[in-house]
């Protein structure tokens, strides 16, 4: 397997698992009575772990090494899963999930992210970058889609095999230890190539991309701010919760809204070549935000199902266009430093958002932390539109 392959294969075991997490987690601690407030402290303890890891790749990535790092942090993950999926106690769970940098977000936006975005473009060139972007998040969206199908298997083992439904929970997701630990051992097959360019370790940013990296960080930190009050944790309680959907339908759902995302970052690589990234970022991103809209007043699980997956063929679309923007408006050893700020303050507004969208879920209603989430997406898009429209990435000035 060459760099390429092996980056391609974690990031579909490593989704699978997150995927699957995503959809679980919030079910899970229902069944261990953990409340609505809880669960979101718990989702934020988890996402403050992965910010954590996210900065330390950041700032010492290319100093620790890469490859070194990457396989650390998969051992780390391996641990933590392992306490959460058969833990009871919230201290330990909370500790777990930070350890393990649990991602109730349902999306992989994590520290092993950051690394493996750093190491990408090396494997291609500017005119094939988005397509490989495009590629790995499409296997990303896969896994997480496979991953949201695993939240099914507790409800059949519990009715077709009379697995207790606690027992049948906590086996499901061991799966997210046992594959992050098989990420590890793939990522001790990587080359020498996956490590920074430069034999400069220390950071060193030129002012032209320093500037343009802290206006579309800002920028990124209130998307992710946003994004945090609709982690897929809580969406699958807001379906559970509003419409009784079980572990089965929910897991159905979000598989089907994974292989949308899937879909989209293929779209989003060809509609980039004919109107630009940044265009192609925004003019996708705010009709998902308006349908998301919608979905907070449906009348029933079908109708919000059918909306809500309408939104999820769209909401991915600036997943892939802004990861090969953002690598093609630095420098290549630039590389791991601007994945890492721009992937750490998603995590920071991801982690911020959970806990106080739990707390709007008892305190008001089920449907706030998607009304808030879509008015303030939607306003980060028209002010990145008009922030980043004429800085161009190198295949775009031809």
């Amino acid at each position: 397997m060459n760099d390429k392959q092996i980056l391609y294969t974690t990031a579909l075991l490593r989704s699978i698992s997150i995927g699957m997490t995503g959809v679980l987690l919030g079910l899970y601690l229902a069944r261990l009575n953990f409340a609505p407030a809880v669960m979101g402290v718990v989702i934020t303890s988890g996402l403050m772990g992965a910010a954590a890891a996210a900065l330390v790749a950041t700032l010492a990535g290319d100093r620790i090494g890469r490859k070194r790092l990457l396989i650390f942090l998969a051992a780390l993950s391996t641990v933590g899963g392992i306490v959460a999926a058969l833990g009871s106690d919230q201290t330990m769970i909370m500790a777990a999930a930070f350890i393990g940098m649990l991602n109730g977000m349902g999306r992989d936006r994590g520290a092993a992210l950051v690394l493996e975005q750093a190491i990408l473009p090396a494997t291609t060139d500017d005119a094939a970058r988005t397509k490989t972007f495009a590629w790995y998040n499409v296997l990303t969206d896969i896994g997480h889609a496979v991953g949201g199908l695993c939240a099914a298997v507790p409800t059949a083992l519990h009715y077709w095999g009379g697995v207790n439904e606690l027992t049948a929970l906590r086996s499901v997701m061991m799966i997210y230890p046992l594959f992050l630990a098989i990420t590890g051992l793939l990522y001790l097959k990587l080359s020498t190539k996956a490590e920074t360019p430069s034999d400069r370790k220390k950071i060193i940013i030129s002012p032209q991309s320093r500037k343009v990296l802290w206006r579309i960080a800002l920028l990124f930190g209130l998307d992710s701010l946003a994004g945090g009050f609709l982690g897929t944790a809580l969406l699958a309680y807001f379906f559970h919760a509003k419409f009784g959907a079980g572990e089965a339908l929910i897991g159905g759902l979000f598989f089907a809204a994974r292989i949308a995302n899937a879909f989209s970052h293929l779209g989003a690589a060809w509609l980039a070549k004919r109107i630009g990234l940044v265009n192609t970022m925004v003019f996708t991103h705010i009709p998902s935000s308006f349908l998301l809209l919608t979905v907070a007043f449906a009348p029933n699980f079908w109708v919000a199902s059918i909306l809500f997956l309408l939104r999820e063929g769209l909401v991915e679309m600036d997943v892939p266009t802004r990861q090969s923007y953002v690598m093609a408006v630095v420098k290549p050893e630039e590389r791991t430093f601007a994945s890492g700020v721009t992937n750490l303050v998603r995590l920071g507004g991801w982690a911020a958002a959970p806990a106080f969208a739990g707390w709007l879920m008892s305190a008001l209603a089920l449907s706030t932390p998607l009304v808030i989430g879509a008015g303030m997406k939607i306003a980060y898009d028209v002010m990145l539109y008009f922030s980043f429209r004429g800085i161009k990435p190198p295949e775009e000035k031809q």
